[in-house]
């Protein structure tokens, strides 16, 4: 595998999650939404999604290392849209109902990943479940706000 391509895997997710970052910004209002007692301060999501970013690149690229599983790649990808898609819905176009639905088939869909990762590369699987656990306390958030608000 070239420099590039290894570079595109680790990368990828990042810079995606960045540009949706830099493309909701002005729509950002979670400051002024009520938030379940145990939501995060703000500041806290930049920095988990940025970990979770980089880890999910990590277990790809260790993934193509060594596998090719047009489904696994498929199922990436795709998960990987659907967690970008929801920012979009939830920050500018405020669907928070929408988006609890949303959320349930992004956590359908990594729990799928994770479990063709576990047959492909234990490490990507391993690497992955901080993204499981955050996502379970994201739905958590999601409709909590939903229902707060």
């Amino acid at each position: 595998m070239n420099i590039i391509k290894k570079i595109f895997y680790l990368f990828f997710p990042l810079i995606c999650g960045s540009l949706i970052g830099v493309l909701i910004s002005n729509f950002m209002d979670y400051s002024s939404l009520v938030k379940p007692p145990i939501a995060p301060p703000g500041y806290i999501f930049p920095i988990a999604w940025s970990i979770i970013y980089l880890l999910l690149g990590l277990s790809f690229l260790l993934y193509k290392s060594k596998n090719n599983s047009p489904t696994l790649d498929k199922v990436y990808y795709l998960s990987l849209a659907i967690n970008l898609l929801w920012s979009i819905f939830f920050f500018i176009f405020k669907w928070y109902l929408f988006t609890c639905i949303w959320t349930i088939i992004l956590l359908l869909s990594v729990i799928y990943l994770l479990k063709l990762f576990y047959y492909q590369n234990r490490i990507s699987f391993y690497l992955n479940l901080p993204y499981l656990i955050w996502l379970t306390f994201a739905t958590y958030l999601t409709f909590s706000i939903y229902f707060l608000n």
